[in-house]
Parts: C-alpha cells; structure tokens; sequence
C-alpha cells in the first residue's frame, strides 16, 4: 500500500508510543491510571484530598458568605439586546463566580421574550417588576405650561434630553423611588446596571461584601460634572433644605467635593449613577426620604431637568460620613 511520505513522522509515533505502552508494567500502568484520575478537577460541589485520593468527599461545606444585595436594572422591552449584552458581560467577569440575583423594573409589564431571553443568560435568580403609575409619571401638581416653557428653553440650549418628558420620570424615579419597589424591599445592597454596559476586566473581590463590612453606603467609579443649565437652582433648594433640617447633615460630610467656597456654590461635581453599589437603607433612612421630599416639591425635576446623578450626590456627600463613600478605582 502506498503511504505518503507526509505521513511517515506520524506513523513513527505512533508505533513509538504503541511500543512504550506493550514495555511498561501493569503496575506502571495503573500507577499512571491513578495518577490522571487524582488530576482530574472533581465536580464543583465535591471537594477531594489530594494528598489521599481515597478520601471520602467533604459534604456539608458552608457556602460562600454573600452580602443581601441584587443587581437592579431599569429597563424597556426594546431595551433587550443591550440588557442581554451587560448581563452576560456581568455574568461573565463576576456573577457566576458570586451568584447574586437580578431585578428587572419597567414602566410596562416586560413581554415573554424579554423575561425568557434574559433569564436564560442568567446564572441566578431573577424578578421582574412593574413601576407604581406614581411613582414614574409626571405628578398633577406640576404646571404644565411651566415645564413646557422649561423643555423649550432647554432645547434652544441644545441640551440633552432637552424635551424628554420620560427622561425626567426616570430621573425622578431614580431619585427617590426605586429603593421603595416591592421586589427591593427585601435587600440590603444593590449594584445598578444599564444596558450596553462593558466590563474590561475579571472581579475576583465581591464589592457587596466590601460595602457591607466597611459600613459604606454608596460606591462609585467616574466623578463628572453637571449641566449647569439643567441644575440652575438645585443647590439653592438644598440649601433650603440644610437650613430647614440641620439634623441631618453630619460634621464629617464631604461638602468639599460639591463646593470650593464652604457651601455657598456648587461645583457641580457629581458621582455617574449610571455605576453605582449602594445601601438601600441608606435612600431609605429619614435625612434622605427629607431631602427628596423637599426637592420633589420644589418641581426641579420637570422644570428644570434635575438628574438622579446630582440627587444622589448631593445626598450621600451631605448626609453620608465621608468615609462612608467609596471610589473603586
């Protein structure tokens, strides 16, 4: 039969290797038999000894300590392609390692697919809630013709979201009434998620537990500054607020990173929302349920366009201890 000379390294090994196996001892053998079994990774709820590979698994281990926190991401149904990418991106360089459950909230039911796709992806747990009507729309109080004139001269201004009357709802909502969802009640923590959202690097640490040990109540990335045009008398109407409640602001705050000037002016420094890690009994504690009450009332929300990004820092840099806030660099 004719062997192509291509093949001949090939046929040379393996009757190298044939004859290696025929010279070798039974005992040999089975020495090596024992030893690739000893090697071989066992399934992940079984732990083995390898110093003694006929050890009895260890059963009863206690599981991972993990904070009482969840993921929480505020979506739309025609959000789904980009919600599928941040959670595989999220269950890929963390989740699956630390196995923390998701909450979905919508201003709409989500549709089956939305709710079969994503959770197929996920590695844990996951709810799906619905905003109170409330709780997202713009309130009857407000003057309509007011806002409108808002939105208006906004627009001429060329600022974003400029006319987005549901982009102040989610501001809004994201301010002061998502921590108050049914489905959040339950938790301690949350770590906010958006669509589209990448992750450039493994997490090997969980970020829950470090919260939680160091007593933080809000962690963040990425320090920006505001439209001043969208926030012209937000810090006004705090400051209203501080001279109405000085009970709530603690000595060791961290004003210095909101004012140059002791409080009189804001800088407009803001922590991006868009990554936050924060303590849900922190939005829900009196000085800061106060705050966003006085701030709702003024209107600033819709006459203006006031974001959850200043609220919320505002908030935890005047209410919070300043070591109590976090950067994960």
């Amino acid at each position: 039969m004719y062997v192509p000379t291509r093949y001949f390294p090939v046929v040379l090994i393996s009757l190298i290797g044939f004859y290696y196996l025929l010279s070798i001892s039974k005992e040999e053998r089975e020495y090596l038999h024992t030893l690739r079994e000893r090697l071989s990774c066992p399934e992940s709820h079984v732990i083995i000894d390898l110093d003694s590979h006929n050890a009895a698994p260890i059963k009863n281990v206690a599981p991972p300590r993990k904070a009482n926190a969840a993921f929480v991401i505020l979506a739309r149904n025609q959000d789904l392609s980009g919600v599928l990418d941040s959670i595989q991106q999220n269950e890929d360089r963390f989740n699956k390692k630390f196995g923390y459950p998701y909450v979905f909230l919508n201003d709409e039911p989500f549709d089956p697919d939305f709710i079969k796709y994503t959770s197929e992806v996920i590695s844990t747990t996951s709810e799906y809630g619905v905003i109170h009507h409330d709780h997202w729309h713009q309130p009857e109080w407000i003057d309509e013709a007011r806002a409108t004139a808002a939105r208006q001269k906004l627009e001429a201004q060329d600022v974003a979201y400029a006319k987005s009357v549901p982009y102040r709802n989610m501001c809004r909502f994201n301010s002061g009434f998502f921590f108050r969802h049914e489905l959040l009640k339950k938790y301690d923590y949350y770590w906010r998620i958006e669509p589209d959202i990448k992750f450039y690097c493994d997490l090997d640490f969980d970020p829950f537990l470090f919260m939680q040990d160091n007593k933080k109540v809000y962690g963040f990335t990425i320090a920006l500054h505001e439209y001043v045009e969208t926030i012209e008398t937000l810090w006004n109407t705090t400051r209203e607020f501080i001279k109405k409640y000085p009970e709530h602001i603690p000595k060791d705050n961290a004003l210095r990173f909101l004012s140059e000037d002791g409080g009189e002016t804001y800088n407009g420094c803001h922590f991006w929302s868009n990554f936050e890690i924060a303590d849900l009994n922190f939005w829900r504690s009196a000085a800061y349920t106060d705050y966003f009450d006085h701030l709702d009332k003024a209107g600033g929300f819709y006459y203006e366009r006031w974001g959850d990004a200043p609220v919320h820092s505002i908030g935890a840099a005047l209410l919070a201890r300043r070591d109590q806030i976090h950067f994960f660099k």
